[in-house]
């Protein structure tokens, strides 16, 4: 497969770039928004496809064949951002890829999304709602879909096991990015992760393990 990694400079994105690149029989594609973000992944050997979320985007599926959705507007912008960004944004990223006939689409949420409104923190209302907002969206089309929801972000090493399932109330906690990135690429051809919205965080499973167990 071509993936277009969408958000391919955001700390998750770039992690997920590179272990397609070097660890997968595919090839990745990033998406970013500034020409100088594009020569950390050029001197790879990695394609770049320059894109903005608030245009016009459609050139940056020619030749693809899957998305991975892992874009955020970044936790310092006011709720217009998050909204065309993370709502917005994401919405069209959904359109294009059933427009373009893509099979397989990804999407990096957040842990909490699908909660009731009255759970989200106050300060944070417009994010998870247009993060809830885009993932709806996505789970009505006939997209083979997986929305991955991590937990609370670190930047540790990566520990290597998950727990990685759909929602229970029990489930909290956090996952290092590497550990995210590393269950998006082997998700990639999962076919028990299709059409699913699954929570995302460190755990006692090996990631195949866990999503053999789906």
């Amino acid at each position: 497969m071509n993936i277009l990694v969408i958000g391919a400079n955001g700390k998750i994105g770039q992690k997920i770039v590179n272990k397609i690149h070097s660890n997968s029989p595919h090839d990745a594609i990033a998406m970013v928004r500034k020409e100088s973000q594009r020569e950390q992944f050029e001197k790879k050997g990695i394609k770049t496809v320059l894109g903005d979320l608030e245009e016009d985007f459609s050139h940056a599926y020619e030749g693809n064949n899957a998305i991975v959705f892992t874009a955020g507007s970044g936790g310092h912008t006011g709720d217009d951002k998050t909204k065309a960004i993370d709502q917005q944004g994401a919405i069209k990223a959904i359109d294009l890829a059933v427009q373009h006939k893509f099979d397989r689409f990804m999407m990096v949420s957040a842990f909490g999304a699908d909660f009731s409104p009255s759970e989200w923190p106050e300060n944070m209302g417009a994010y998870y709602h247009a993060k809830s907002a885009a993932d709806d969206y996505l789970q009505q089309t006939g997209l083979n879909y997986t929305i991955l929801k991590p937990g609370m972000l670190t930047d540790d090493e990566p520990k290597g096991k998950v727990d990685y399932g759909e929602r229970t109330d029990e489930r909290r906690g956090s996952i290092p990015r590497w550990d995210v990135a590393d269950v998006v690429v082997k998700s990639l051809e999962a076919e028990k992760t299709y059409r699913k919205s699954l929570e995302l965080l460190s755990g006692t499973y090996r990631i195949e393990e866990a999503i053999e167990k789906m």
